[in-house]
């Protein structure tokens, strides 16, 4: 039986694990190959533990075990050139490109006063000019394919402000409104563009000192904790309900939804 994404190929950024590789492995599973691409060494000042290249090779076996091709790009999304270069060659393997999910991104709690210059433009280098470069390389490609669909990942902190994340909210709020921007001139092509928008995902990203990052400001102005609550009585949600949404995206059954948000939160941005 055809899945959902039969003979469609995917480009997926941040794909070594967490969300990235939810998607990558959910959409060979509907039938896509894919192109994975993960950053090929340690970001500085990042509080979690952070991706490796054997993680990306892991992605790569669970595509391989659904039946489906998958090409790595170990690249940093802010390598717009080197990006560039290895997605061409990528598409090229694999003959076509129907779908793009710019899915990297780091986040890095700290009180609005602490934030430091360095910090806000790492964040946004990546965040944002990283989800821009990973649409230049992959939009044109989509063109030459007759359509498709580009899921640009932001957040739930792009629908509704979170606290102690000045610099994350920026970024996330930018994503959104770059998914808009896209679509519009995009659609003449066949093209839908929207982002998605999740609450707190059980992935990577929660450990190593994360929770300390955010804690530490938290605690000294607990009001604003409440704006990290679910309407919906869950701490968080997985990778796979995530990807619940992006395969709809990617897929047919969203052929008339382009700039729009879809918010897989729980209620969050509710409350």
């Amino acid at each position: 039986m055809a899945g959902r994404l039969s003979g469609k190929v995917a480009f997926i950024t941040g794909a070594g694990r967490g969300m990235g590789r939810s998607h990558a492995v959910r959409f060979a599973r509907e039938g896509a190959d894919v192109v994975v691409l993960d950053t090929p060494g340690e970001l500085p000042d990042i509080p979690y533990d952070q991706p490796t290249p054997e993680d990306l090779d892991e992605t790569v076996r669970l595509v391989e075990a659904e039946d489906q091709r998958a090409v790595v790009v170990r690249r940093d999304v802010r390598d717009l050139e080197g990006m560039r270069a290895d997605v061409d060659a990528a598409v090229g393997e694999l003959g076509r490109l129907d779908v793009v999910v710019a899915n990297a991104g780091i986040c890095t709690p700290s009180a609005w006063d602490t934030v430091t210059p360095q910090q806000f433009q790492n964040t946004l280098d990546i965040n944002v000019t990283g989800v821009w470069n990973t649409v230049m390389v992959g939009a044109p490609h989509v063109v030459r394919a007759g359509g498709g669909s580009i899921i640009l990942i932001s957040s739930a902190a792009g629908l509704k402000v979170q606290p102690f994340m000045v610099h994350y909210t920026t970024s996330k709020f930018a994503v959104r409104g770059m998914a808009k921007a896209f679509a519009t001139e995009l659609a003449k092509h066949n093209i839908r563009v929207n982002s998605v928008h999740p609450t707190g995902v059980a992935t990577p990203m929660g450990t190593g000192d994360m929770q300390a990052a955010l804690g530490g400001p938290m605690a000294a102005d607990q009001r604003l904790g409440a704006m990290f609550m679910n309407m919906l009585p869950v701490e968080g949600t997985d990778p796979s309900d995530v990807s619940d949404t992006v395969v709809f995206l990617a897929s047919d059954e969203s052929r008339f939804v382009t700039a729009h948000e879809l918010a897989p939160d729980a209620g969050v941005t509710e409350m």
